[in-house]
């Protein structure tokens, strides 16, 4: 089977899922592509080419993934993120480009030359803590997460990108597992992209967000503010005077963050390219 005959077969088969026909060639091609190392260019070049059983093998076991809704990030075990490209596994949340908004800011508000503490609650597959360590270069970040299979995953990805002497990982719930010293008055920044869906949301969901990443990084009581309520007193306490608090809020969750900000300054809040409030600012 050639290249194009593969291609159009993979197509029509994700064409036909419900969930998946809006995307079936683009995502048969980008699996087509990571399968075979190739680059679209050559793909469009020499569609001709033939696959030997082996990779067709591989190629159909990939689309039956894509069939279950499976997200294309697992498949491939990858994903960019600002600039950097990261391992993602099924213990990780996926980075999404509307964490760059999170980052962006946090960096248009850091001076550049000085030795910052930076703290990224929740860091997953450290997309947060690698993308701050690789353009705050004196910084020190230290990058926490409940979960020591995804620690594990961002402790790669750090050393993949040569960044590992600028993170430390560790294992806690938001703040709790830090030295007593540096839950307060210790960090110059503390950023976090933290669980914010409302469980009354759960069913309403992609197949492929719902059914394939971590429960734990998705979801946060009724009404999707229980980390919030949590993390921002501890952020408060661990920040030094001046500091600044960057999180990423779910959809219509602005109000509600106001209020939980009560006591802080300069309470401000960016939106993403569609005007829907992202990210949530304010300072000890």
């Amino acid at each position: 089977m050639t290249l194009r005959q593969a291609l159009t077969l993979a197509t029509e088969q994700l064409a036909a899922s419900p969930h998946l026909r809006d995307r079936g060639h683009r995502d048969a091609e980008l699996l087509l592509l990571h399968l075979l190392g190739l680059d679209r260019a050559t793909l469009l070049a020499h569609p001709d080419r033939s696959l030997t059983s082996e990779q067709l093998a591989l190629y159909q076991a990939a689309i039956t993934r894509r069939l279950g809704c499976e997200p294309i990030q697992y498949i491939t075990g990858q994903q960019e993120f600002f600039g950097l490209q990261l391992k993602v596994t099924p213990a990780t949340l996926i980075p999404r480009p509307e964490t760059e908004h999170l980052v962006e800011a946090v960096l248009d508000r850091l001076p550049r030359d000085q030795p910052l503490k930076i703290l990224d609650i929740g860091t997953g597959t450290g997309a947060i803590a690698l993308a701050l360590a690789a353009h705050l270069r004196l910084a020190r970040v230290t990058a926490l997460d409940l979960s020591a299979e995804a620690l594990e995953v961002a402790r790669q990805n750090a050393a993949a990108h040569h960044l590992t002497g600028c993170v430390h990982f560790l294992l806690s719930d938001l703040l709790t597992g830090l030295p007593q010293k540096d839950r307060t008055g210790a960090f110059d920044a503390i950023v976090s992209n933290p669980p914010y869906i409302p469980e009354s949301d759960r069913d309403g969901l992609h197949p492929e967000v719902r059914d394939y990443e971590p429960a734990q990084a998705l979801f946060s009581g009724g009404l999707g503010l229980d980390i919030y309520r949590r993390l921002i007193p501890q952020a408060h306490a661990a920040l030094n005077p001046g500091g600044l608090l960057a999180l990423e809020i779910g959809h219509g969750q602005k109000e509600a963050l106001a209020d939980l900000l009560g006591n802080w300054r300069n309470v401000g809040f960016i939106a993403d390219l569609q005007q829907i409030p992202r990210v949530a600012l304010a300072q000890k």
